[in-house]
């Protein structure tokens, strides 16, 4: 098929066609890797910038990684390092680094839709690295590549997604994506971060992790978005932890062939005890990996790449 999408945005934007096709173009850079010299001329030329007003490690690096691998010209950009910190808003610092002619801008910001309205008044292409609590779409992206490699076939799967549904961005590109998939999903955790709206999305819903954990072929844990709450939603971390945390004894009760994955960063002893996180069913590791592969086929993709 021909990738004929202009902005990556929301994974309601991608059919499941469209994330094959992203998902087989990721295939042909993963080896690069294993190079002695891990770059390809693809975007030679071309130029990246990584705008990030919200913290990030793997994200943010992984992007500037896949471009520089690709032989883009890439250009990093935060927050406390721009005139965002003087007062200019998001679209004059847009508009600014529009008139500077660069290809694709990768977007973090706080704020839900800000990626969509740069999209309406940029030239450049534009890739939404997580805006506010509405989407992540190259998480869930790497994310169902890392199922298809343990599971091999995401249909008929059932995906647990564990912790703070209400704030997350990357449960909501995962319940998205995953659906169309055709996986089952249920999302778990105390009923103050399961948003009211829930149903809406096609999932179930679970308050107790115990009752139902023998039920799922994948379970994904999510950090508390400690930066999005108000008032705390729940008596102690301890208590929560107890509720919801993943641990060696809870695990007992879970499928044999089960895989736990967390898109970071991860807060050992809350949410995944550490001997989960470092166990050989974790994916965690394996999740990052892939982030650099499938970031490299978008920014390709997106970037019009030649001379694989």
């Amino acid at each position: 098929m021909a990738f004929d999408f202009p902005h990556i945005l929301s994974m309601s934007n991608l059919s499941r066609e469209a994330m094959e096709f992203i998902f087989e173009t990721t295939d042909r850079f993963r080896e690069i890797a294993g190079r002695p010299i891990k770059k390809v001329p693809a975007l030679r030329g071309k130029t990246v910038i990584n705008l990030f007003f919200e913290n990030s490690t793997r994200t943010r690096t992984s992007f500037e990684i896949a471009g520089k691998r690709l032989s883009a010209d890439v250009i990093n950009i935060s927050k406390s390092a721009s005139s965002a910190s003087k007062g200019e808003s998001l679209v004059d610092t847009a508009k600014n680094l529009e008139a500077m002619s660069p290809d694709i801008l990768v977007v973090r910001h706080g704020s839900a839709g800000a990626p969509l309205l740069l999209s309406k008044m940029l030239k450049a292409r534009i890739i939404n690295a997580g805006d506010g609590a509405h989407e992540h779409p190259t998480q869930a992206l790497l994310d169902l590549l890392t199922i298809r490699d343990h599971k091999k076939n995401i249909a008929g799967l059932h995906v647990a997604i564990v912790g703070d549904i209400a704030h997350s961005r990357v449960a909501r590109s995962n319940m998205i994506a995953l659906r169309t998939f055709g996986a089952k999903v249920t999302v778990v955790g105390p009923k103050s971060l399961i948003p009211q709206e829930i149903k809406s999305f096609g999932v179930g819903v679970s308050y107790d992790l115990a009752k139902c954990i023998d039920q799922f072929d994948v379970i994904m844990m999510l950090r508390i978005q400690n930066e999005r709450l108000g008032l705390t939603p729940f008596p102690s971390l301890r208590e929560y932890s107890n509720f919801y945390g993943l641990n060696l004894n809870l695990l007992k009760c879970a499928k044999p062939d089960v895989v736990i994955m967390h898109p970071g960063p991860v807060n050992r002893g809350v949410e995944v005890a550490p001997e989960v996180a470092d166990a050989p069913y974790s994916l965690i590791l394996d999740q990052v990996k892939n982030g650099v592969a499938v970031r490299m086929a978008l920014l390709y993709l997106l970037g019009g790449g030649e001379n694989l």
